[in-house]
């Protein structure tokens, strides 16, 4: 059974999204549960015996979008420290990922992160899903792309991600893919994807876990060429590696998974 964990607040718009995204996992066949938890922050002095799950528009909205897909739902109203919560519930439940909404700067295109995300994703040493403003609930085979930079560790966790998802064998095709930076010019170096032991690691993983999975090396600017090799595949997904901070137990995100989970207009999974 693979579990994921959604935490919503009281938008409605990013709670339908966190929800289809998740439906579209229960899409390959393979039976999903999910938590849909609303934390009541401190400062509103709500105690959860006192708040109704169902007056909770987001939160009704999420679990209501689950049940329709065939998702067995978990309803949940808790209080405290909003990010703490969220880490302490997907522990719990042993989550596989954490599914969290993004949030829209007004008047430009890129997704925000909103504080409780950033700290989710932060500390969090599971998955964490930002699913952003949209998401097309698509049918059969789930295309994900591996962007991956040279440090095998974090690229082997990519795959283990990719290969964990429901139905891996049967419904998921990855691509991985390399960016060889800036050298998209009259003259550059080949860009041979087996130069990158990486790449080739988790693409040779994915293979073993008997997941369909396509190699790919581009010259260029890094993420510019990642979010269009994601709009011309027409990606389900994004799964970038995240980065640890030298002595503590956070998760530092690099520039480039950053700056790829504040500008693509698809799900992107932050693996750690």
């Amino acid at each position: 059974m693979y579990s994921a964990l959604l935490p919503v607040d009281r938008d409605t718009d990013r709670a339908f999204h966190q929800a289809t995204y998740v439906a579209r996992l229960a899409d390959g066949g393979t039976p999903v549960e999910a938590t849909v938890l609303y934390v009541a922050p401190p400062n509103r002095f709500d105690r959860p015996e006192d708040v109704e799950f169902a007056t909770l528009e987001g939160a009704a909205t999420a679990a209501d979008r689950l049940e329709e897909a065939g998702v067995s739902v978990e309803r949940v109203v808790d209080t405290g420290g909003v990010p703490q919560q969220i880490i302490g519930t997907a522990d719990e439940r042993d989550a596989d990922e954490i599914v969290m909404g993004g949030r829209k700067r007004t008047g430009v295109t890129r997704v925000l992160l909103g504080s409780t995300v950033q700290d989710v994703v932060l500390s969090a040493d599971r998955p964490v899903t930002v699913t952003g403003g949209t998401v097309t609930l698509g049918t059969g085979r789930r295309d994900v792309l591996v962007p991956v930079d040279r440090d095998v560790d974090r690229a082997l966790a990519q795959a283990r991600y990719v290969a964990n998802l429901p139905n891996a064998t049967e419904h998921v095709h990855a691509t991985v893919c390399y960016v060889f930076p800036h050298q998209d010019y009259a003259g550059a170096p080949p860009h041979e994807f087996a130069d990158v032991d990486a790449a080739v690691e988790a693409a040779t993983y994915l293979d073993g876990e008997g997941v369909a999975v396509d190699r790919l090396s581009l010259g260029g600017e890094v993420v510019s060429k990642l979010l269009d090799t994601a709009e011309d595949l027409d990606v389900d997904g994004i799964v970038v590696g995240g980065r640890k901070r030298s002595g503590v137990q956070q998760i530092l995100l690099g520039s480039t998974s950053l700056d790829t989970t504040l500008s693509a207009k698809r799900p992107v999974t932050i693996t750690g």
